[in-house]
């Protein structure tokens, strides 16, 4: 006799309860501000070009990785400061803090920059989740402490080194590029040592890791975008948003070489989003934050199992 398959939810009830009061605070807390809720389609003709975001297709279009294009368009038209809680999608293993369809919080704030933004997130987490106050330091300064190198100017050769010396284990050492490596050593070197006491907000990164984030000149210049850690884990992803509709082409078309590279299909750019920013979009700072991760922080979960309904191997 085959046995039967797994009917109940993974989470507890009281972590279903927490979920529930976290999203009412959420809202609560942007009702407060004048930030008002905004629904975008979870099916749309476009997707994201990023090489290392792998889309669902649905029939003719993809199921979106998150609802960022469709918001930037409405604050192109003018809506003012937006926020949307959203189920996103991405073709990804599930795992103790990934699942193909996961909750995501985004908001935009015309006006502000990301240094603006990352007091509002700080804020958020102190009165949603009773987070205490946030730590902030420069990408080059956590790369420094920890791996002992400059993420500005180290080239892949000197990060590979520095991952050696570190005792980092990679199988394919000489095919990683210089933001490969960046992205390793962060993920495994740097990554369990932030957040522990409280938020941890990382800040000002490589323009190769600019993302849709404006650069801003210096020497070196910047991409101003940052990332926030808690309790070990990535919670949100923050930038100035890049308002200029040549320059985000031509990010969409390097996508697409790197893409080719690594044996992907290419993906056609989103020209709506391109159409807005031609027409014009204000000054932003935007973030996207995992909703998911962020109950499994404050019920103290090791796993978003424990905090879904039913995550994908129940669903």
């Amino acid at each position: 006799m085959s046995s039967k398959p797994e009917w109940r939810p993974s989470a507890s009830n009281d972590a279903l309860r927490l979920r529930a009061q976290i999203l009412a605070r959420i809202r609560s807390f942007f009702d407060a501000r004048g930030v008002i809720e905004v629904e975008t389609p979870a099916l749309g003709h476009a997707t994201v070009t990023d090489p290392f975001i792998h889309s669902i297709r649905a029939g003719e279009g993809f199921l979106q990785t998150s609802p960022e294009f469709a918001m930037k368009r409405l604050v192109a038209s003018g809506s003012g400061p937006i926020f949307q809680i959203c189920k996103a999608f991405r073709a990804e293993e599930s795992g103790a803090r990934h699942n193909p369809e996961f909750t995501m919080l985004e908001w935009y704030r015309p006006g502000l920059d990301h240094h603006d933004l990352m007091d509002e997130v700080e804020l958020l987490l102190t009165e949603v989740v009773g987070a205490d106050a946030g730590e902030r330091h420069s990408y080059e300064a956590v790369f420094r402490q920890h791996v002992g190198a400059n993420p500005h100017r180290a080239d892949a050769a000197q990060l590979a080194q520095r991952g050696r010396d570190l005792g980092l284990v990679v199988e394919a050492r000489s095919g990683l590029s210089r933001e490969d490596w960046l992205n390793l050593l962060m993920a495994r070197v740097i990554e369990p040592h932030l957040g522990q006491r409280g938020p941890t907000f990382i800040f000002d990164y490589p323009v190769n890791l600019a993302a849709l984030a404006r650069i801003r000149p210096g020497n070196p210049p910047v991409a101003e975008r940052f990332e926030v850690y808690f309790r070990g884990t990535e919670l949100a992803n923050g930038y100035h948003e890049l308002t200029d509709a040549r320059e985000q082409r031509e990010r969409f078309d390097r996508d697409n070489e790197i893409r080719r590279e690594l044996g992907y299909d290419e993906v056609v750019p989103d020209e709506r989003l391109l159409s807005a920013l031609e027409e014009g979009m204000p000054a932003t700072a935007g973030v996207a934050l995992g909703v998911d991760r962020l109950v499994m922080i404050a019920a103290t979960a090791r796993s978003l199992g424990d905090v879904l309904s039913f995550p994908y191997d129940r669903a």
